[in-house]
């Protein structure tokens, strides 16, 4: 059983930055596939971003060039960095794990709790 543990939300102005962790613990598998996604009230699930074991990255069109995803293998955590953060990036964020290579043949079959972002204008 794969279990994941965020951390890093918090509240921050626009403009400002946060970086999500995500600590990734019982999987086995070695096609391992890493994402965030978010909900904003009111709003459905998206998917933010996602990165392959190998390093290869996904992003969604409304974040590209403010945030990074990372992983550290040894340490099996996943890290978003979000800068220039706008009021409407504040969401829920959950990270999630899967079998594959890519965001597109990923199945995401585990969920951590999620952490909250809030940004205020």
């Amino acid at each position: 059983q794969v279990q994941l543990v965020e951390s890093g939300g918090g509240s921050v102005q626009a403009g400002g930055s946060l970086r999500l962790s995500c600590a990734a613990s019982g999987y086995t598998y070695s096609r391992k596939y890493m994402g965030w996604f978010r909900r904003a009230p009111g709003k459905e699930r998206e998917g933010v971003a996602g990165i392959n074991i190998g390093g290869g990255t996904y992003y969604v069109d409304s974040v590209k060039g403010r945030f990074t995803i990372s992983q550290d293998n040894a340490k099996n955590t996943v890290y978003l960095q979000m800068n220039s953060l706008k009021p409407e990036d504040t969401a829920m964020y959950y990270c999630a794990a899967g079998k594959g290579t890519s965001w597109y043949d990923t199945g995401f079959t585990s969920w951590g709790q999620g952490t909250q972002v809030t940004v205020s204008s």
